[in-house]
């Protein structure tokens, strides 16, 4: 037989079809195969295509030979990522507010590509980005990149930040100053990424929007920080904060109707200790907190079934903000 100028990539062809064109539900058939790689200039028989199979299945991908009724099938059986596992991945891609529109749909495509084309078309059906709320920044995937780096270097960063004016222009804050942090971790919370970091010069950890920050910079100065930080239960740290607004921790005394459990349990977790109160229709819990008015507006919107009752000076805060609401919308 002679060879075509193909010849040599004929497995690596052989491959790329089996992993494009088959699956689970869709299989090939030997002369299916066999024109499919004549497409690409390659001649193939069934003899040396089973020798080939062979030296794929050794290579590690799974291929499966099925009898279906006459005929026999080839497909491609396991892959590393299941399809429900991307459906997951690209759920979570399209919820992301800190990935751009663009970036999102760049990166669903190349999820599509790790399974068949079939199944790529039940990925695509869920892509229903546009009109979402994103970020226009395009530099948030190597931000988080860099921000990385700088942890694993124990290195401070330098970066710009901005905000968006009436005008939607991007205007930079300390009106371009640059600022100079120690990072030690990132945070998702309410879709967005965080960067908690350590600000030397204010002697406090701080949070900055990544897909805020802009011409971000490794130095070469070791982080700053590592007690503070280290002193830090990451979990819990996440759980007493609002909209990422930081504050000094705390232990805020909670009362609510038996049927707001579920929502408390959902938002501080599972470790939270419940007592019963003289009132057997309602519970007491205490749960560490940064308190801010994002968190006591988010007392206020669960309504009548749950309120403050201690420490007084929070108590009191809440009845402040209760009362700048009113005069506010009055």
């Amino acid at each position: 037989m002679a060879k075509s100028g193909n010849q040599k990539a004929k497995l690596l062809y052989l491959q790329k079809i089996l992993l494009e064109r088959t699956d689970d539900d869709h299989g090939m058939t030997m002369p299916e195969i066999i024109d499919a790689l004549a497409a690409y200039d390659i001649k193939a028989d069934r003899k040396t295509l089973y020798q080939d199979f062979e030296e794929l299945r050794d290579f590690g991908l799974d291929i499966i030979m099925e009898k279906r009724g006459k005929q026999t099938f080839y497909y491609v059986g396991e892959r590393p990522y299941e399809l429900a596992e991307l459906k997951l991945l690209v759920d979570s891609v399209q919820a992301a507010k800190f990935i751009s529109e663009k970036k999102s749909q760049a990166l669903i495509k190349k999820l599509e590509g790790l399974v068949s084309r079939e199944q790529a078309k039940e990925l695509q059906r869920q892509v229903l980005i546009t009109g979402r709320v994103k970020t226009m920044n395009e530099s948030v995937y190597y931000n988080v990149d860099e921000i990385h780096t700088a942890i694993h270097r124990d290195r401070t960063i330098k970066f710009q930040y901005f905000q968006w004016n009436p005008d939607k222009d991007m205007v930079l804050r300390k009106e371009g100053a640059w600022y100079e942090v120690s990072p030690w971790a990132l945070l998702w919370d309410d879709e967005y990424y965080y960067l908690v970091a350590y600000d030397a010069e204010a002697g406090i950890i701080k949070h900055y929007r990544v897909d805020k920050m802009l011409r971000i910079t490794i130095t070469d100065t070791p982080r700053a920080g590592h007690d503070v930080y280290g002193a830090q239960d990451l979990s819990a740290y996440s759980k007493s904060l609002f909209g990422m607004f930081g504050g000094d921790p705390v232990k805020v005394r909670i009362e609510a109707k038996n049927n707001m459990a579920g929502v408390l349990i959902d938002r501080f977790g599972k470790d939270i200790i419940i007592s019963k109160t003289d009132d057997p229709e309602w519970f007491l819990t205490t749960v560490e907190v940064r308190v801010s008015r994002l968190f006591l507006g988010w007392i206020f919107a669960l309504g009548e079934d749950v309120r403050i009752v201690g420490p007084h000076d929070v108590v009191e805060m809440a009845r402040q903000e209760a009362a700048r609401l009113l005069e506010q919308y009055a």
